[in-house]
Order: structure tokens, then sequence, then C-alpha cells
């Protein structure tokens, strides 16, 4: 079983496999560098749905319909469904999976979310509680607009640190069943908070929370950057990203060229996202999309998988107080 390997990294024994994905993004999303690798791609904003609210649980809803369709299973052969999303708390996706008859275990890292999820349900897993299960986790760019700053009528000028929320959704079944890419290790974050209070500026408060999670995942497994094929966080932008690299040029470490973050990967500098992406669905799109697909055609072999999220919400913003950061990670391998 599931046992700790140093500080703080779990290591899996039974092994986990990630049996199927599905990736559901927006237009603007589906625009971006990693157009093709998503499963699909909704020109309507609205889902069909009357709210933006709603919109974003039946997105969330077709991403693990699809990958649950894809692993060759129905929703009832599920024993888990683990989700999570930026609206309070968690009604996206409580609405997504309320009719599903599946228990429900809803999760709050902010964009660290799927990082969360996967680890959870590694361990769930690995630990005999569950045969099979999803993780997943949306964001809709409205929605969070109007819950963390202004609605979209407002047209409020954006600063340049400001990150974009990605609408999109991921899910991924874990399983014991043999596939192509499993999980091997876990390494569940600590809050790291250095008093930044500006929402504007979400990769400053997470880039500390990357450096503290990558590092002792390095220490703990004994590796380093180069024993990977990729290095992803998500989503720190370019900003937190730049930041990152930073922190570990102090300790003289290189993460080089395998390492990128989900936020610069979805869009490109061309479509007024400012600083990159950011939400739940941003990294969920694209570990559930690009990534897991170039694993599982053997063009990836070894990933680290490292969410981070600022975790904060309206209230706590508005009385000034610091954005505390959090890093969930979990290193793929091809089996």
């Amino acid at each position: 079983m599931a046992k700790r390997q140093g500080c703080r990294t779990v290591s899996f024994d039974r092994p986990v496999y990630v049996s199927a994905h599905a990736a559901i993004v927006g237009q603007k999303e589906g625009e971006g560098p990693l157009q093709g690798t998503f499963d699909m791609v909704s020109g309507d904003t609205h889902f069909g749905q009357k709210t933006w609210e709603l919109a974003e649980s039946r997105m969330q809803r077709i991403a693990i319909e699809t990958a649950t369709g894809k692993a060759g299973l129905n929703l009832s052969d599920l024993d888990f469904i683990l989700a999570g999303d930026l609206l309070n708390q968690c009604i996206g996706s409580a609405m997504a999976s309320v009719s599903s008859n599946i228990p429900f275990i809803g999760l709050y890292g902010a964009c660290s979310t799927m990082a969360e999820g996967l680890a959870v349900g590694a361990c769930l897993v690995d630990g005999g509680a569950a045969r099979r299960l999803c993780a997943a986790a949306s964001s809709h760019f409205c929605a969070a607009e109007r819950q963390y700053r202004f609605p979209l009528a407002y047209g409020g000028q954006r600063t340049p640190t400001a990150q974009w929320t990605a609408t999109a959704a991921g899910a991924a079944v874990l399983t014991h069943d043999r596939t192509p890419v499993r999980i091997t290790h876990a390494l569940f974050g600590q809050m790291v908070d250095l008093d930044v209070t500006d929402a504007n500026n979400m990769g400053a408060a997470m880039a500390p929370a990357a450096y503290d999670t990558l590092t002792h995942l390095f220490e703990d497994t004994g590796t380093q950057p180069s024993d990977y094929d990729r290095i992803l966080t998500g989503d720190l932008a370019r900003v937190g990203s730049a930041l990152l690299r930073d922190l570990f040029g102090r300790d003289g470490v290189d993460l080089g060229a395998t390492y990128d973050d989900c936020g610069v990967l979805l869009y490109d500098t061309e479509q007024d996202v400012h600083a990159g992406g950011s939400g739940c669905g941003c990294s969920a799109a694209v570990l559930c999309g690009d990534i897991l697909d170039r694993m599982e055609r053997g063009a990836l072999h070894r990933v680290i998988f490292a969410g981070t999220g600022a975790l904060m919400s309206p209230t706590s913003v508005q009385q000034g107080q610091g954005i505390a950061g959090i890093c969930h990670a979990v290193i793929l391998e091809g089996s």
C-alpha cells in the first residue's frame, strides 16, 4: 500500500492508472496554441444553460461523462467523483454531480484542485477504498469574474499581472486496470503565505508554494529537474513561473526547458490574457488534453503535474488579508 517516501511524498505500491481523460473548453481556449487537443470546444459559453454558473456545471458534467465513456464505463460504475471549482461552496461541481447517484467528494484548492483530486483519488484507489473513480475540475471566466471581481458589463481595466480565468474543464478516471499512464507519487502541499495581498497578482502569491512543494518532491524522491520530460505548474502564468525559476536559481537549480506552466501553454500572447491563464479548469484541461494524450503516445514518459492555487475569497481580499498559496503535485509515468 501507499507509504511515505522521505519527508512528505507518498509513494504508491499498488499501481494507480489513468484509465481515460477528457478536456472540454470554450471558444477562446479552443483557438489557442493547444487547439485540436480537446474533446470538445463549445462556441456557446452558456453551454445551453441560463446562467454562467449552470454553464460551468454543464461543462464539468460533459467532461466527467466523456472521460467515463472513453474508459468504457457508465457513471454507475464509478465508486467516487472527486471534483472542485472556484465558485462559493464548490456549487458548480455539486450541481454537476447532483443527479449522478455517485458518492461525491467536493474539493477546494483553487487552481490546484485537479492535482489535489488526482492525489486524493490515487490514495483511495491504492488503499482499496475505490476500484475506479473520476477526478475533475472546472472554471468559467464569466462566473469567476462575477464572483471575484466585477460584473462583465463594468468593463474594468485589467493590470498587466492579472490572469484570465479559463472556461474549461478536465476529468480523469483512475483505476487499477493497466493503461499506458500511471500515478507513482503524490505530494500534498502546505500553505505558504508571504503576505501578498494583490488579487491581480496571483502568480506572486503561488510561486513560493510551488517552490516549496517541488523542492520537497525532488529531495524525497532523490531526483532533479533533468530526470523528467516535463515539469508543469498550473497556474503561475508568466509572472509566477518567472519567479519560480528565480527561486530555484538562487539554489543553483536550473529548471531548464523541461519546465512550463499551464497558464502559459493554454493561450498565446496575442489573445489579450495579460499574464496568462488561471482557474481550476486551466491546468485540468491542459493535462487532460495535450499532456495525457502525449503520454499515451509515448512522446512523454515522466511528468510532474504540480497544481498551484491562490487560497482566497472575495471577503478576505476586500479585508486586505494575505493570499496563501498552495501546491499539490503528482508524478505521472508511462507504464
